[in-house]
């Protein structure tokens, strides 16, 4: 939760010591007008703002009501106590809010603000896969469409793929669209997988000997990866687990220096909490995630745009699949 206050006309505003060693003074000096406008319009707006892991310090830790990974957010989203809710992450997320608040408005600040995932798995493709596997239950990674959820069984996050694919109950599940999730999943369970062969652009780009070389650079540093990671990566790691179990390892484990192999305004995020961790930052930044601005938040709230609607067709079957997930 951010807990931050501002003046409400923005003027001398400090920056929070804690927020030091990510936001440098001058740039916090270009956003303090911004956020002491966002928080204005919240009050006014009767809104909160729920930001993903992977958004920017100063919106992470300057203006969100609710932060965490897409599970938390989708937990979350039934909870908030508001009229408005300002999504600052990417599209499926403000579309799984949607789905699960319909009566209340939901903004994306930047409709171009995707997920390479979501993009790389239709409908149409989840309708081919069950007609070449009959009988056999999909389950749908969070990262998708509604037009994707609708077909599935049951969503999943990579913070509970591995308890989804078990609750079925069944020897084989149909898992999309990420391939690495799906591969590094059958490695935990006896359940069989059948995968898509969709790809997280930040993640796909680590190696293992990425790893290895990070290893010899920074001696004694502890490694955690995301499981949309190459399974080869996952290998060389200490620990993969979604962004939550990272940053829940780093706070148990208290590593004096450590790689998160994921987004990278991840690291700065965690490292506010943390200022006696050395995190050391292979930098790789998600071009979707970062479309989302203090600018364009603060026009969201001021214009009301843009506005999140479902095609009400498939609105129910995908809320159930995703309710299926939250159930559990």
């Amino acid at each position: 939760m951010a807990n931050l206050s501002f003046p409400a006309n923005g003027s001398n505003s400090p920056l929070p010591d804690r927020l030091r060693g990510v936001i440098p003074p001058p740039e916090w000096a270009v956003f303090e007008e911004d956020i002491a406008a966002i928080l204005a319009l919240k009050r006014q707006r009767h809104a909160v703002v729920l930001a993903h892991n992977y958004q920017t310090p100063e919106i992470f830790h300057g203006v969100a009501d609710i932060v965490g990974d897409s599970l938390l957010l989708a937990r979350e989203a039934t909870k908030v106590d508001a009229d408005v809710i300002v999504l600052a992450g990417v599209h499926f997320m403000a579309e799984t809010a949607k789905l699960l608040n319909p009566g209340k408005t939901v903004l994306i600040p930047d409709l171009q603000a995707g997920c390479s995932l979501a993009d790389s798995n239709t409908a149409a493709d989840v309708r081919q896969m069950r007609a070449r596997h009959p009988g056999v239950p999909v389950v749908a990674y969070v990262n998708t469409s509604v037009a994707v959820k609708a077909e599935a069984d049951v969503c999943c996050t990579s913070g509970n793929a591995r308890a989804v694919v078990e609750s079925l109950g069944v020897e084989h599940v149909i898992m999309l669209p990420d391939e690495y999730l799906a591969r590094n999943v059958a490695a935990q369970t006896k359940v069989r997988i059948t995968a898509w062969k969709g790809h997280c652009e930040v993640h796909e780009r680590f190696s293992a000997d990425d790893v290895r070389t990070l290893r010899d650079n920074h001696p004694g540093v502890t490694v955690l990866a995301h499981p949309e990671c190459p399974p080869e990566v996952v290998a060389e790691a200490d620990f993969a687990g979604s962004t939550a179990a990272m940053s829940d390892y780093v706070g148990a484990k208290r590593p004096s220096r450590v790689v998160l192999l994921t987004e990278c305004s991840m690291s700065d995020n965690v490292a506010v909490m943390y200022p006696d961790i050395e995190f050391v930052r292979p930098c790789n930044l998600c071009p979707h995630m970062k479309r989302i601005t203090l600018k364009n938040i603060r026009h969201a709230l001021e214009t009301t745009t843009h506005e999140v609607t479902i095609d009400p067709a498939l609105a129910d079957r995908a809320r159930r699949s995703v309710e299926r997930m939250l159930a559990l």
